[in-house]
């Protein structure tokens, strides 16, 4: 009987083109499941006249935060044994997605390096992943990378990989991001959003509301990740389901609303970092740093944050009630 699994560490080459997921055409379900999980008030995704009057057409807006997640899952054919997931470089939005539109994802192998042996511990190494996905209209709408850190199928294979990783984008290009927020009139948010305001640089804010991990198994579905460390405890490290890392996104991100409501979207991350694993029951805090403000021709702002989120551990996992960094999240989002 054939086994269905991997690939693993060792089973991996540089340039590789891993096999392309099914499409998904984004419904007003993901949608749903999307608000049921996160509670995110960010208006644009809400408001189906916002929407309309923002970027134009009919359909809404879809939320950035189910895209990404959505996307992320459709790349983890290569990840299906992960350990974890380490980082996320120079992802942009480059233009609104919409509910209706159909995305495809293609994943490459674009550097691979062992971690060092350690006693008593299987091998493993850290695969930087590329992805470009496109809609129905053949239109490239996200690229960005990722670094999930996965086993060998040898547990004392040497590869000998040793690729930087320090290559990739730290910072998004400033150009790419002014052409992604040329297709949102910010005049037309204004108009229904009176009085909404750029963010003032240096602002720091800590949300009191904390939020609790639960029905992450859910999102893994949803969203077709196949990593079985999600899902399956007995493929964790940790001896429990591990938290999808976009879930936990999602939750910065709806805490981040919080402290500031007015923000038209989130176009991009220079950078993601999972500094600490999250499981189910985990209850979440957030801090805001605003760093920047760029002015945009339409009388806006690329506002540079920087999103710390704290998780106070839950009953079941190894030392509840202690709290530890779990992300560091530096992003731009389009003030109006």
């Amino acid at each position: 009987m054939e086994l269905v699994e991997g690939p693993y560490f060792d089973e991996l080459h540089v340039g590789q083109n891993l096999p392309d997921p099914p499409e998904v055409t984004l419904t007003t379900g993901h949608a749903a499941w999307h608000a049921a999980l996160f509670g995110d008030r960010l208006r644009l995704p809400l408001s189906a006249p916002l929407s309309q009057a923002v970027i134009g057409g009919e359909a809404m807006a879809a939320h950035p935060a189910l895209v990404c997640n959505l996307v992320t899952g459709q790349t983890t054919y290569a990840t299906q044994e992960v350990r974890a997931n380490l980082f996320y470089r120079g992802l942009l939005l480059r233009s609104p997605v919409r509910i209706g539109d159909t995305l495809r994802t293609h994943t490459r192998v674009a550097a691979l390096r062992q971690n060092r042996h350690q006693e008593g511990r299987p091998a493993t190494g850290i695969a930087v992943l590329e992805m470009e996905v496109i809609n129905q209209r053949a239109e490239t709408i996200l690229h960005f990378w990722r670094a999930p850190m996965i086993p060998c199928r040898d547990a004392g294979a040497n590869t000998g990989f040793a690729d930087p990783l320090e290559l990739f984008p730290q910072a998004l290009d400033g150009a790419a991001l002014a052409t992604a927020a040329a297709h949102y009139d910010l005049a037309a948010f204004r108009a229904a959003v009176p009085g909404a305001t750029t963010p003032r640089p240096g602002a720091r804010y800590q949300v009191a509301a904390r939020d609790t991990i639960t029905s992450a198994p859910e999102l893994v579905r949803l969203t077709l990740n196949m990593a079985r460390a999600h899902t399956d405890a007995a493929k964790s490290v940790y001896g429990q389901r591990l938290v999808y890392g976009g879930h936990t996104i999602a939750m910065a991100a709806a805490q981040l609303v919080r402290a500031l409501p007015d923000l038209v979207t989130i176009l991009g991350w220079h950078a993601c970092d999972h500094t600490a694993p999250v499981f189910e029951g985990d209850v979440l805090r957030c801090e805001v740093d605003v760093h920047a403000a760029h002015p945009t021709s339409g009388a806006g702002a690329l506002v540079d944050l920087v999103v710390r989120l704290y998780a106070e551990r839950g009953p079941g996992s190894p030392e509840p009630g202690s709290e530890a960094q779990v992300l560091d999240w530096r992003l731009v989002a389009l003030s109006s």
